[in-house]
């Protein structure tokens, strides 16, 4: 055949014009290609130039940075144009065929307007980020003649009466319309931009974000294309491969995204609707604040969803065509009708293949903007819940209306509740559309018998919704078994010490395993339902298909065509997905319905009275600077009758001191205006030295300290996670001489020294890796620093002890602060320094007892003054409070990840100790299953295809005996369909049950492991170990082992074996697909690789941020009362602002890169799609099979688009998630402690030990086989019935010697005998079990009363009450509701810090053993009690060994035998009485320093 441009058939004169050159076709088509090439040649010189001289560019770091008006709309335009001219180039090769010689002309104008238009796109972008308009110029000649060219062609197709039936007509009106409009977007460019005709051309800046360098996330500022496929991600994720992303990485927000921008919009969205009857809608104000981006989502979701129906009708058109030759009519020489292409196999391919991309590009997009939103939104709402925290009223929070649990959850679980209906927000419209517009299509493939399959679908939705509300229930009740056995577990964890020394982590462990037996059994239930939820999903499209097949097996007589049936099965994948996602939803939609409920009541709680008074609004009276407190009502529950006169000049000290609980923290608080005044009022007034005259100038002119600020410094200490500077500092600038100062006077530096990186050492949450008298140190010392002029002390002493209080009084508040003139307010109980006080407040029940100064009491009130006096002879003979210096080992932090290989490596080894764990018959069962079940699913669909095939290769062999042949068939394919298809559901049950039970028996046996390690390990490992690390093994990662990891490997295993399964019908169909198969795998290969290791960075990024996320909301609302008095609320604001960026940006960058892989996995799919539609229809040419097994591999290839990213998710999720089996792992490593002993406990007697004798012979302990001894060579000997002190400074060893009793240390050398028996010999539980101790810090266990004493249930009534007695407890413990059975709260908060240490001494005296050791257990009890305690002792343990590890010297000058101990050796060794007259002795200088 000759190749013409016009073609040389017999008899027509191509090249003719005598008609007029317009009238020759063809040389209207040469007409057309005159733009193009016009646009080719000038274009192409200017792009080479350009790219030669790319650094001549304006240097913004982003070439993305500026769009002319209309980019969007032109690069949609410039798609669509695209997309014409490929179906004018497709039109004009089918023409062509149908012509004697080769017309060119038919489809070579459409190539070049197809290089046109991408050339004009490319030049357009790098027009635009250069910033050069002039040259914009080229595009605009452009589009003028394209459109002068196609609308000539158009007007002579209308003069020779070709019509709209005619395919070229429409295609070429079209074409008139997209040039049109291309030309309005340049014009609109020219008159926006003035860049030509105009005399003064418009000069634009980029966005304010893109001047900022810090912002990474491009999204909102690259082109559309870009913005389609995530090409701006390529840098970040690709680089991920080298080194990890770190948050400097991501950079900043965009302004738009930021929390403080949405959460204006949002707060103005919801004050537009204050109405004083009823409450303002949250609804309605997401609504208002972000409900554009949510229908822009929605309306791409409508478009992805319509296109997917695209996928059936392609299938249906392909095998339905496949053997169709010849074409109809023509009309006049070359058209062709419009229905006439789409019959053409090859056009379907194609077309196929784009409404694939174009599905998947807008469906990513929906996404992308739905999770933006839902960001945006959490943003908003997180400012939100934190202004309102700051506005809290104490009333809320200290009656429990308000818990920090809830507002932890309103932070951590509401907001995210709604961020995630926001995500399948849009679900909601389009999935009804969805069912709506499938169940028609398969009526019209199917007829009446499609019905019946829809209805086996929809009827089967009900239940899924049921399993799906039956799942939400029981995760509710496995989260509540879960947080109490976590519970158990922390308190387990904080009183392990204890536990061991009294010999019961038995007995706590079995109440742990107790409360796991009931979560498991929880989880069962979730992991039953949740397999039925999953075998609902692979089940109901089988039992469908079934309906639909056996039904139209019975109404018709002949079997579907290939081309119906699998249109038909592709129809019911597609149907599934919404169905089982509608059940998601709403469920999603009812918690966010009551997240929006709880979040609006928070909204509504109330908030702190209207303190204007502190910030000067209001005119303050000038009454001789006093302060008049009236009537100050707390909780309205106990009334403070407080007439105080307190008057407080300038550097004045007053002291508040009463008993427990008589209101002196309340006054303070009262003061601040946290309390909810009944009556009466505060004055604070700043004119005591009043040097500058009128009110008005003189807060300008006068130089005052910043007075709306109060140092407060709370009873309970308060601590931010952050560094000891910081929180000293906190938020005042830094002056090294006064930093210095104040840690002086608080005597801090010793402590700082101890610390890994001095004061710049992390403190960990709520201060968890410091004592308590440094938690409170370090809270004085920032009342101290700051430079206000009003100084709260709230009892700083109570945790110190006594040369730490002497040094605190007379250094930080008698010279610190009275130098820099403050007015200060003390609460304590250490009546010694009354002496010190310029004005005294006794208190008692609430009301004022007495006040003035010491003389004034003293001539007043002589009782009181005698009552005092007698409590402060008896002051604290002191000695340092042991703080040991072994437990300031510092958090060694998760850090496996940060050295571990960065390298794509799959965690195989980790992978299998968990199926292992699970028992290798249920893995076995699970893999095999598996298999079973997809390749039955295979054969059922394979089964399908030859069935259909046989009808039509019978019907095609028209014959007289059609009829009963086809009859007799279907009595053959129909049993063998039935029965596949019956096989497939019930394998799919099976291996639906043993995944989740495979995941149950493994979280089963790791935790068991994990808890029985953990109970049993040396008490050094809890030295060495935070607390926190221990908890997150059985809180989180615990969590996911129960919880995440079955249904991840359920996900994988299912999708990559679907994709396998897929990949293996094509090929076996048409064999040339493997060919191209090569390529793809190896795309996928390399996109998967980098996916994973980014996606593990961008997850522990947002794992990471989200804690400080979590803790500045929790912190903020334990330390209220603080950051309210120092005023920093504008500080923690940012901060919270800050922390939400940051861990938004994570989040966002996350997201970006699942878009990223999916986008990029979707191309793929329909790649793949099209090569098995092109091998399919190429070896069809040469009568390779039959056309129902095209249509299979068809329907194959369509599944496969959607399973890819769920491989690659899953893979980088199960990676992320196989990182918390490898942590509990590392656990199941460590040693424990040696129960057994060399003795049996049978030999060891009943009594023992009775009389309590004790020998040391040459006692050597150390903590640890590394460290140091801590004792060396000790010898002592006490006698039965003896009482023995034992005293020395920090370290010098004393509580080494108290553990080496119960051998919790490292006994390396010597021994200690008891009784004539080596407690080495014994087994620990024994020995541990026979002893008694009371240790310094007291621990109480949530529970009863009865549990605290007596966990093992082994003691009368009668005897529970007498230690009460002894410990002065009984009358206090009558009174409470319940007596013996009343509740101790968590850690015993509901008793006072003395009450828990008489609860401590109470449990040893229930514990009758001839040894009790005291390990500074009276040191936060007052004096009265103390008097009373020691007496009660000397009374109690007459007749038994009495050992007292004292920092109190005069606690243990009454004892038979007092032992000094220095640096791990004895130093003196004698009576008290012989001690004290050695003048030069260490015990007399102790002696004499207290006196």
């Amino acid at each position: 055949m000759a190749l013409s441009f016009c073609g040389s058939d017999n008899g027509s004169n191509s090249y003719s014009v005598n008609e007029g050159v317009l009238n020759n076709g063809c040389f209207v088509d040469a007409l057309n290609l005159v733009p193009h090439v016009f646009l080719l040649f000038i274009t192409f010189p200017i792009l080479f130039i350009g790219w030669g001289s790319q650094s001549s560019k304006v240097q913004i770091h982003h070439n993305t940075w500026l769009h002319f008006p209309g980019h969007n709309m032109r690069w949609i335009l410039t798609f669509s144009l695209l997309f014409v001219h490929v179906c004018e180039f497709a039109e004009g090769i089918v023409s062509n065929k149908g012509m004697q010689t080769n017309h060119l002309h038919l489809f070579i104008p459409a190539f070049m307007g197809f290089i046109a238009a991408t050339t004009s796109v490319v030049y357009y972008h790098n027009i635009e980020t250069s910033n050069f308009p002039k040259l914009l110029l080229v595009l605009f000649i452009y589009w003028v003649l394209a459109f002068i060219t196609k609308s000539i062609k158009l007007w002579k197709f209308a003069e020779y009466s070709v019509g709209p039936q005619h395919l070229r007509f429409c295609i070429t009106a079209l074409l008139v319309l997209l040039y049109g409009l291309l030309m309005a977007v340049e014009i609109n460019v020219i008159r926006v931009r003035k860049y030509v005709f105009f005399a003064n051309p418009q000069k634009v800046k980029p966005p304010e974000d893109l001047q900022d360098l810090g912002v990474r996330f491009l999204q909102p500022f690259v082109n559309l294309l870009s913005k389609a496929t995530y090409w701006w991600m390529n840098p970040l994720i690709i680089g991920a491969h080298k080194r990890p992303i770190e948050l400097k990485k991501i950079g900043k927000l965009p302004i738009a995204m930021r929390a403080l921008t949405n959460y204006l919009r949002l707060k103005d969205a919801y004050e537009d609707q204050r109405d004083p009857n009823r409450p303002p809608s949250i609804w309605r104000s997401m609504y208002r604040a972000f409900g554009r981006p949510i229908l822009l989502s929605s309306t791409l979701r409508y478009l992805a969803d319509l296109l997917s129906f695209a996928g059936p009708l392609c299938i249906s058109g392909i095998v339905k065509y496949l053997n169709k030759t010849g074409s109809d009519t023509y009309l006049g020489v070359y058209f062709m009708s419009t229905t006439e292409l789409l019959q053409n196999t090859s056009v379907l391919a194609v077309l196929l293949f784009l409404a694939l991309v174009l599905q998947r590009t807008f469906l990513q997009a929906s996404y992308y903007v739905t999770i933006e939103t839902g960001i945006n939104l959490r943003g908003a709402l997180l400012a939100m819940i934190y202004n309102k925290i700051l506005r809290l009223s104490t009333s809320n929070m200290s009656m429990g209306e308000m818990t920090l649990g809830q507002i932890n959850n309103l932070v951590a679980i509401e907001t995210n509740q709604l961020m995630w209906f926001l995500f399948l927000c849009p679900n909601l419209w389009s999935m009804p559309v969805q069912i709506v517009m499938g169940v028609i299509m398969l009526y019209y493939f199917m007829g009446c018998s499609a019905l019946v399959g829809a209805s086996v679908i929809v009827l089967l939705a009900p239940v899924q919704y049921r399993i799906a509300t039956k799942l939400a229930d029981t995760q509710k009740s496995t989260l509540e078994h879960s947080t109490d056995r976590l519970k158990k577990t922390t308190e387990i964890l904080k009183g392990i010490k204890l536990l061991k020394l009294y010999a019961w982590e038995n007995i706590f462990c079995d109440s742990v395993e107790d409360t796991r037996g009931k979560e498991l059994t929880s989880l069962k239930t979730f992991a039953f339902y949740t397999s039925m939820s999953i075998f609902m999903n692979a089940a109901i499209p089988i039992a469908a298909v079934l309906a639909t097949f056996v039904v139209y097996h019975f109404i018709n007589e002949t079997g579907p065509t290939p081309s119906e049936a699998f249109a038909a099965l592709a129809l019911f994948h597609i149907l599934v997905t919404p169905l089982f996602l509608l059940s998601t939803v709403v469920r999603f939609a009812v918690k966010a319905m009551v997240s929006v409920q709880k979040l609006s009541e928070f909204l509504q709680s109330d908030e702190i009275g209207d303190d204007s008074w502190r910030n000067g609004d209001t005119s303050v009276s000038m009454e001789a600077g006093k302060k008049h407190l009236g009537v100050v009502g707390v909780n309205e529950t106990i009334f403070f009758q407080l007439n105080v006169p307190l008057i407080s000049f300038h550097s004045q000290l007053t002291m508040i001191v009463g008993q427990v609980g008589c209101g002196k923290s309340s006054l303070l608080l009262a003061m601040l205006g946290e309390m909810q005044t009944l009556g009466g009022s505060v004055y604070w007034s700043y004119f005591a030295e009043a040097p500058c005259p009128a009110l008005s100038t003189a807060l300008d002119d006068c130089d005052y300290k910043n007075r709306y600020s109060v140092a407060y410094a709370t009873q309970k200490s308060w601590l931010l996670n952050a560094t000891v500077e910081e929180n000293i500092t906190f938020g005042s600038p830094f002056n090294k001489q006064r930093y210095k100062t104040v840690i002086d006077a608080c005597s801090l530096q010793p402590d700082i020294d101890l610390l890994p990186f001095g004061d710049q050492t992390e403190i960990g949450e709520r201060g968890i890796n410091l004592s308590g008298g440094q938690r409170q140190r370090i809270c004085v010392a920032r009342a101290l620093y700051q430079n206000t002029n009003i100084v709260f002390l709230d009892d700083p002493f109570s945790a110190l002890d006594i040369h730490l209080s002497d040094h605190l009084m007379q250094e930080g508040i008698l010279k610190f602060l009275q130098d820099d003139k403050r007015t200060v307010v003390l609460v304590t109980h250490k009546l010694q320094y009354l002496i010190h006080a310029d004005w005294i407040i006794a208190m008692k029940d609430g009301s004022v007892l007495r006040e003035g100064t010491l003389k004034d009491i003293q001539t007043h009130d002589i009782e009181l003054y005698d009552h005092w006096k007698t409590l402060m002879n008896r002051q604290d003979h002191g000695l340092e409070k042991v703080c040991d210096t072994e437990e300031e080992e510092e958090e060694d932090d998760d850090n496996m990840s940060t050295t571990t290989n960065r390298r794509s490596k799959i965690p195989w080894r980790v992978c299998w100790c968990y199926m292992s764990s699970g028992g290798f018959f249920m893995a076995f069962l699970m893999v095999s299953s598996k298999l079973l079940k997809h390749s039955v699913i295979v054969a059922i669909d394979y089964w399908l295809a030859i069935w259909t095939s046989s009808k039509t290769s019978q019907s095609a062999g028209a014959g007289q005996d059609v009829s009963n042949g086809s009859s007799l068939d279907d009595s053959y394919y129909l049993p063998v369909f039935i029965t596949l298809c019956a096989a497939g559901i019930t394998l799919c049950l099976i291996t639906s049950l043993t995944v989740e039970f495979l995941g149950l028996s493994a979280a089963t046996n790791l935790h068991h492991n994990l808890l029985n390690k953990i109970i049993h390990a040396p008490i050094r490992f809890f030295d060495i170990t935070p607390l926190g690390q221990i908890l997150n093994r059985f809180s989180a990662d615990t969590n996911i082992i129960d919880q995440h990891i079955p249904p991840t490997l359920e996900s994988l295993t299912r999708s990559t074996l679907l994709c396998l399964s897929a990949i293996g019908v094509i090929s076996s169909i048409t064999p040339a697909f493997l060919i191209a198969l090569v390529p793809l795998a190896v795309a996928f290969y390399f996109i998967q690789k980098y996916f994973r290791v980014a996606s593990k960075d961008l997850q522990d990024l947002d794992d990471s941020t989200q804690l400080p996320l979590l803790c500045h909301f929790s912190e903020t609302a334990e330390g209220l009362t603080t950051i309210r008095a120092f005023r920093h609320e504008a500080r923690f604001k940012q901060r919270m602002l800050e922390l939400t960026d940051t861990n938004n940006t994570a989040y966002l960058f996350l997201s970006a890169a699942n878009r990223w892989l999916e986008v990029r996995t979707d191309y793929l799919g329909a790649v793949i799609v099209l090569t098995a539609a092109g091998a399919a229809i190429w070896s069809l040419r040469y009568g390779l099979h039959s056309g129902g097994l095209v249509g299979l591999g068809l329907t194959y290839a369509l599944t496969v688009t959607n399973y890819l990213n769920w491989v690659v998710r899953n893979l980088a999720d199960l990676e992320v998630q196989m990182a918390a089996v490898k942590k509990v792992n590392s656990f199941l490593g460590t040693e424990s402690e040696n129960y057994e002993g060399s003795m049996d406990a049978s030999q060891v007697p009943e009594n023992w030990p009775q009389n309590g004798e004790i020998k040391i012979q040459e006692l050597c302990v150390r903590y640890d086989p590394m460290l140091k001894p801590v004792l060396k060579h000790v010898n002592m000997f006490i006698e039965p019935g003896q009482k023995v002190g034992i005293c020395g400074r920090t370290g010098s060893g004393k509580s080494s010697l108290s553990l080496a009793f119960f051998n919790m240390v490292d006994i390396f050398e010597g021994k200690i005998v008891i009784d004539g028996i080596d407690i080495c010999k014994l087994p620990l539980q024994t020995l541990r079990s026979r002893l008694s101790i009371i240790l310094q810090d007291p621990v109480l266990f949530s529970g009863s009363i009865r549990f605290n004493l007596d966990p093992e249930r082994t003691c009368t009534d009668d005897r529970l009450w007498e230690a009460l007695e002894i410990a002065q407890l009984k009358n206090m413990v009558k009174a409470l509701p319940g007596g013996l059975d009343a509740v101790v709260t968590e850690g015993g908060e509901n008793f006072s810090v003395g009450q828990r240490q008489l609860f401590c001494l109470a449990r040893a005296f229930v514990r009758k053993s001839s040894i009790l050791i005291m390990d500074e257990a009276t040191a936060s009890i007052d004096m009265a009690t103390e008097n009373i305690l020691q007496k009660v002792v000397m009374t109690a343990f007459a007749d038994r060994t009495v050992v007292t590890i004292a920092h109190r010297v005069h606690t243990i000058l009454t004892a038979d035998l007092v032992i000094v101990m220095k640096r791990g050796n004895i130093l003196e060794y004698d009576k008290p009485e012989t001690l004290l007259e050695q003048e030069d002795g260490m015990f007399a200088s102790f002696v004499r320093a207290d006196m």
